[in-house]
């Protein structure tokens, strides 16, 4: 059962399994055990990044096309649901029909411009693609801000979402398990049941015959080619998949949100840490979406934080004169940056790859 679940495609590490299955009930239970607003805000930013992440993962690790605009579909699922919510919404506020509209429209535009990107893909290879990719999302951001009168310009877009999702709306009297039961708990388990179909989806696509033609290219275009697959097909299919999910993680953040805008959804800060999340997870790993999406997303929200402890106005360290200026709360994406670049020597293959490494072959004489 949980095999056919997993699309024969089980973690094959012992390690990696129980980190899996920690990471799934911590976001499955995170109403309960986190019932901070902050906690909630970023497990649902950590939902909305596996999503987006894998999506992307699909592109670059499966099929080895570097793309940067990405992000360019995740905004367009954001200001899809936006738009629609902010001009359809009647006078009794916004329904879920009004979302859906959204929705399906983002969706329509995406496969459109995932489309004519594929294309580009035929006459156009390797670094000049990614270039042209990165023109195309620094475009469609100009634009976003300047179609002031559609999308808020760069102030963005607020929005009002139906009333089973607002936090006002409460249908249990009592607290459940000591937590007050409100729309957003139940916006945040809609966001956790729809990451995780598309997520088993996108497993089954990777390990479909599909998906094996896409890592047969990857490996080598011409060979793959020559034994009778049509790599530019294959190449633009994966591609309108990968957008179609990152659309769809658009409009999920979107609909957390309730506002969207160029800085939330479309900025390039955020197509940086898409890409060092697949390089710490593991590229050509779905199960790397997850882990370097939670520690990424982790260390993001709580590292200034764990600073702030040990360097900020108090902290222990503060009063030390280089190390406590090094360990300001300010220095925090120094920090972040020093763990990634020692993730990345440590972890050539990712987290994923390296556990999987480590259960084949057994811990080396340097873990000794």
């Amino acid at each position: 059962m949980i095999d056919r679940l997993l699309s024969a495609d089980p973690p094959r590490s012992r390690l990696l399994a129980v980190l899996l299955l920690a990471t799934v009930l911590g976001l499955a239970c995170a109403p309960f055990l986190f019932p901070g607003a902050k906690a909630l805000g970023v497990a649902a930013k950590m939902l909305v990044f596996i999503l987006l992440v894998a999506s992307y993962d699909l592109l670059l690790g499966y099929t080895g096309i570097v793309s940067f605009a990405h992000t360019m579909f995740f905004g367009i699922g954001a200001y899809g649901v936006a738009i629609a919510a902010t001009r359809l919404g009647g006078e009794d506020g916004v329904g879920f029909g009004a979302l859906l509209m959204g929705l399906a429209g983002a969706l329509g535009l995406s496969l459109l411009l995932g489309l004519l990107i594929g294309l580009f893909s035929l006459r156009v290879k390797a670094i000049f693609f990614a270039m042209i990719t990165l023109a195309v999302a620094a475009a469609f951001q100009g634009l976003a801000s300047q179609l002031s009168e559609l999308t808020g310009g760069e102030d963005g877009l607020s929005f009002s979402v139906p009333e089973v999702l607002t936090p006002a709306f409460e249908p249990f009297e009592a607290p459940v398990l000591g937590r007050v039961i409100d729309g957003q708990v139940i916006t945040y388990y809609l966001l956790f049941g729809v990451v995780l179909l598309v997520f088993l989806a996108l497993l089954r696509v990777v390990n479909s015959p599909f998906g094996r033609v896409l890592q047969a290219i990857r490996e080598n275009d011409f060979r793959a080619e020559a034994i009778g697959y049509r790599s530019a097909v294959y190449r633009t299919g994966s591609t309108l998949v990968s957008a179609l999910v990152a659309t769809l993680a658009g409009a999920l953040l979107a609909l957390w949100l309730r506002y969207t805008g160029p800085d939330t959804t479309l900025s390039f800060e955020i197509m940086l840490d898409v890409l060092l999340i697949v390089v710490i997870g593991g590229m050509g790993t779905m199960y790397g979406a997850v882990l370097g999406s939670v520690l990424f997303v982790f260390a993001q929200n709580y590292l200034q934080e764990g600073l702030r402890w040990m360097g900020g106005e108090g902290g222990w360290l503060a009063e030390v004169p280089v190390l406590g200026a090094l360990v300001s709360p300010d220095r925090w994406l120094l920090w972040l940056g020093l763990g990634f670049v020692l993730c990345v020597y440590h972890f050539p293959t990712g987290l994923v790859g390296r556990l999987r490494a480590r259960s084949t072959t057994g811990p080396s004489p340097a873990d000794h």
